[in-house]
């Protein structure tokens, strides 16, 4: 037997040991860890989130919805600091018991509708905004295809592959490469997909378009895991580098991609969204000298 193999017990029992760099908020049990309410602003949805590429779905999508003339969907969004175990409040559990972000609240209508995982809420805000989703037949089910794939394809890209390349405490050699053949393997699928089709699901964009790329657009553009474009030869993905850099143009992704971010550029940091005008009064850059003033 090696100094590193590992033979599991008859019973796991939870032992607090280096697990990387999230090893201070993962834990076996769900539930809240102490009493925090959420805060509430004036628009009709509430949203507490993170710039993750789950929580960039959202803020796209609520984005994108804005510059389509949807003025009511108008959001208020908070920042949840995921390392500082945030999403254990009282309050977001009530929201999301799963304790993971985004989380939403609907207050549009007579009683509020709350909304977890990232294409639940898609789902909801195209249909109640009859936006980028077609009404039904085939174009529909294609847009619903894609949108399910990528919610069972990118735990493998973020749980699997960035978690053993990036985040594992130490590199091991069998679980980076099984991840990163996944990780090929689905680059490979959505290259085949858009060698023919300019968006994913067809000639228009879609939530299809809205949750893969925040996963798969910003893997491929360098964005997700430091040194992982390299490795995974993303510029072979031709087809798969021409539509990330496409959606990246959008202004509604530009503006999506900033809120709820808490790191890099200052400038591209917009911590908390309350109105349109916030992107240009309310980036960290502007923010951060009255701050420490």
């Amino acid at each position: 037997m090696s100094d590193t193999e590992y033979t599991p017990p008859a019973v796991w029992t939870w032992e607090q040991k280096s697990g990387g760099q999230f090893a201070n908020i993962n834990r076996p049990i769900a539930g809240p860890t102490h009493d925090k309410p959420l805060p509430a602003g004036k628009h009709p949805f509430q949203l507490h989130s993170l710039a993750t590429p789950n929580g960039v779905k959202v803020t796209v999508m609520f984005e994108e919805l804005l510059e389509a003339g949807h003025t009511g969907a108008e959001y208020d969004a908070y920042l949840i600091n995921i390392g500082e175990g945030d999403q254990f409040g009282s309050g977001f559990v009530e929201v999301n018991p799963n304790s993971k972000i985004p989380a939403l609240l609907d207050t549009s209508g007579d009683e509020p509708v709350r909304l977890f995982e990232s294409a639940s809420i898609l789902f909801h805000l195209a249909e109640k905004f009859d936006a980028f989703l077609p009404k039904d037949g085939a174009a529909r089910a294609e847009v619903m295809n894609w949108v399910f794939w990528q919610m069972g394809s990118a735990p493998y890209v973020g749980g699997g592959f960035g978690h053993f390349f990036a985040y594992a405490p130490e590199k091991f050699e069998y679980p980076i490469n099984r991840f990163t053949m996944e990780t090929k393997r689905q680059l490979d699928v959505l290259n085949r997909e858009l060698a023919t089709k300019t968006y994913i699901a067809g000639d228009d964009y879609t939530i299809a378009d809205i949750a893969i790329w925040p996963w798969y657009g910003a893997l491929v553009l360098g964005r997700l895991y430091d040194g992982s474009a390299q490795f995974l030869d993303v510029e072979s993905y031709e087809h798969v580098m021409r539509w990330a850099k496409m959606i990246d143009e959008r202004p509604a992704v530009k503006r999506g991609r900033m809120v709820n971010r808490a790191w890099g550029d200052p400038s591209e940091q917009l911590h908390e969204r309350h109105a349109a005008e916030d992107f240009e009064t309310r980036t960290q850059d502007k923010l951060a000298p009255a701050e420490d003033a």
